[in-house]
């Protein structure tokens, strides 16, 4: 028989681990297990690890609430994430909770339980939650290159870096101007001969210090819980109030991205050809450089940005449309990511598939007309994780309201009305996955907001009753016995 479960977690990266730890210690009496399709705890963090990996938010809001973050560095490195990761699922007890090496495919829902299809066998359970974020673990985005062949160096992709490359004294191109980009190419530069960042279009950009001044000052005199909050709380009012600055003063904050930018360069001419984006800031995410380490490469002369448009590859390099040909030993095709919805799990509910294009988000953690699921995405403006606590609470909430009142099923209820895509970045990697990804309504609960602290303050009131219809599982019917 299959093994049963109250919860079901999929993946054991930076959001399984937190509700896990969340549902252990306020739900104890909950039977859970995470399916983790890898061999390691971390997710993201355990699939990349290209030179320089790191946070591109700060580590006191981007580590959990109820675990203080007492590394060095506040933008920290990928190691040091899966670090506190795993020790969180060690210290928290939810190691033994997990079963590694077991890619969920499919999970199916009817007489009010879920039956969970695995590469490893089936599972049973009452409630499934994906926290397996939204990136595709098994392909990344690479645009179709002409003459890709003839390029007679190597070409690699940040998301499966060969522990191999040995590119120190060679001459490097990294195609892409996000963040995996503006993070590989002063990693990198530091051993090769020298790095080109190739880009379509400027990015805008910000300068973060490596270290928090404030935090190591408050960290000697507090303890590290009460340090780690009042700093949290810092980076949350400053990270929210310049999101909102942007969207309604978007020229204001335009003109200060280019003074920072312009003062670490102090190049002009470079700045204008390199670092004057098109659109408005916020339309994409910014990208943090740390202490100005892309800058400082670039001043050094070991890295340059392009600006310009492919032709083709051809044998020694890239060649742009303009005619130029740049040369080159190894080309990091830093592109983009590919989004997946869901992880890939394919859902059906009494036997109709769930088309997530095709729902709505509701709080922007359930499906409509889909019972007993939900899936955690954080926010696109800040921290990942301060999102996901708020789902993890809400969904912790949910299931106590259920028991209280006897019910087995939970099962949001759309009303008809306007829609919008659920994720706001212009990016591309954003822009090419719309259509697979749920979209969000007018008003609330169909409303899925960037804003943590209002969300921070409306999670823990809201009524889990609201456009949602609960239900109990029929008694079963005895016999008579004559």
């Amino acid at each position: 028989m299959a093994e049963h479960f109250d919860v079901l977690i999929i993946g054991a990266g930076l959001s399984g681990i937190g509700a896990a730890w969340r549902l252990r210690r306020e739900r104890p009496g909950t039977t859970f297990a995470i399916l983790e399709a890898r061999t390691a705890i971390g997710g993201t963090w355990d699939l990349f690890r290209y030179p320089g990996v790191r946070s591109d938010s700060d580590m006191f809001t981007l580590s959990y609430p109820f675990r203080p973050w007492r590394g060095a560095k506040a933008i920290a490195s990928g190691e040091s994430i899966r670090a506190y990761i795993n020790a969180t699922a060690r210290d928290g007890g939810v190691l033994p909770h997990i079963r590694f090496g077991t890619k969920v495919l499919a999970a199916s829902w009817a007489d009010s339980r879920w039956t969970v299809t695995t590469d490893q066998g089936t599972y049973t359970c009452n409630f499934l939650y994906a926290c397996s974020g939204y990136y595709d673990y098994a392909e990344g985005y690479q645009p179709d290159f002409a003459g890709l062949a003839d390029f007679q160096g190597t070409v690699v992709h940040p998301q499966f870096w060969p522990e191999d490359l040995d590119y120190t004294g060679k001459r490097v191109i990294v195609i892409g101007s996000g963040a995996t980009a503006v993070t590989v190419v002063p990693a990198m530069a530091s051993t090769a001969a020298h790095v080109t960042m190739l880009q379509r279009s400027p990015t805008y950009m910000t300068v973060l210090p490596e270290k928090d001044v404030i935090a190591d000052v408050l960290r000697k005199g507090l303890p590290a819980k009460a340090a780690n909050s009042v700093v949290r709380a810092k980076n949350i009012l400053l990270t929210q109030g310049f999101y909102q600055l942007a969207r309604r003063r978007p020229e204001r904050v335009k003109s200060l991205l280019r003074r920072m930018t312009l003062s670490h360069l102090r190049d002009r001419a470079l700045f204008d050809a390199h670092f004057t984006p098109t659109y408005q800031p916020w339309d994409q995410r910014l990208c943090v450089v740390p202490d100005g380490d892309l800058f400082a490469a670039i001043k050094a002369g070991t890295a340059s940005v392009v600006t310009a448009h492919i032709d083709r590859f051809v044998p020694e390099g890239i060649k742009l449309t303009d005619g130029r040909v740049l040369e080159a030993d190894v080309v990091v095709s830093a592109t983009g990511l590919s989004l997946l919805p869901l992880g890939g799990v394919q859902l059906t509910v009494d036997g109709a598939p769930v088309e997530p294009g095709k729902s709505v988000a509701y709080r922007g953690v359930m499906l409509g007309g889909v019972p007993n699921f939900a899936y955690c995405i954080g926010y696109t403006n800040a921290s990942w994780t301060l999102r996901a606590d708020l789902s993890h609470r809400y969904v912790l909430k949910l299931l106590s309201y259920m028991d209280r009142n006897g019910f087995t099923s939970a099962t949001p209820q759309e009303r008809p009305g306007p829609r919008r895509p659920l994720l706001d970045l212009s990016s591309g990697y954003v822009q090419r996955a719309l259509d697979r990804f749920p979209s969000q309504g007018e008003r609330d609960p169909w409303i899925m907001r960037q804003n943590y602290l209002r969300d921070a303050f409306m999670t823990p009131r809201a009524d889990v009753r609201r456009d949602m219809t609960f239900s109990r599982k029929p008694a079963p019917v005895l016999e008579e016995i004559r």
